[in-house]
């Protein structure tokens, strides 16, 4: 005949006390702000085609020049047989193979201001057009509990 004792139930109470405690002690504490980071990054995409491909292979000089300052910012491309046409990207990373810069070796930035371009083949301009990059302005968000 078995015999109950009260160590059994005040086992299973002090179990019971000792993971309620624990849930609280190990609980989340109120929520914290998160502050995000922004980046912005401005560019143009510019290219130029041999819609016929009539040329074969050539060689295309991108020029984009300053309005305000004058810099003139300058980037050679072979386009293949083939190949008709080609896009390239301004301002270029510095740390790329080939990247838009002045004859000094100063890489192209976006600043905000006018731009005008042209693309030449064979010493002759063949096409070309303008552009501006504007004042960026980034915004940090906070994320709090409200």
């Amino acid at each position: 005949m078995r015999v109950s004792t009260p160590a059994l139930p005040l086992r299973r109470f002090l179990q019971t006390i000792g993971f309620l405690l624990a849930l609280v002690v190990f609980s989340p504490t109120q929520a914290k702000a998160q502050t995000w980071l922004v980046s912005t990054d401005a560019y143009v995409k510019i290219g130029v085609m041999d819609k016929f491909g009539q040329l074969g292979g050539y060689t295309a000089k991108f020029v984009v020049i300053n309005q305000e300052t004058g810099k003139e910012y300058v980037l050679v491309k072979q386009v293949p047989k083939g190949q008709n046409g080609i896009d390239v990207i301004f301002p270029s990373e510095a740390t790329e193979a080939e990247y838009f810069k002045t004859e000094r070796g100063e890489a192209g930035r976006a600043q905000p201001g006018r731009y005008t371009w042209e693309c030449q083949v064979g010493g002759k301009k063949v096409v070309g057009g303008r552009f501006g990059f504007s004042e960026v302005a980034n915004d940090v968000t906070l994320v709090g509990k409200n």
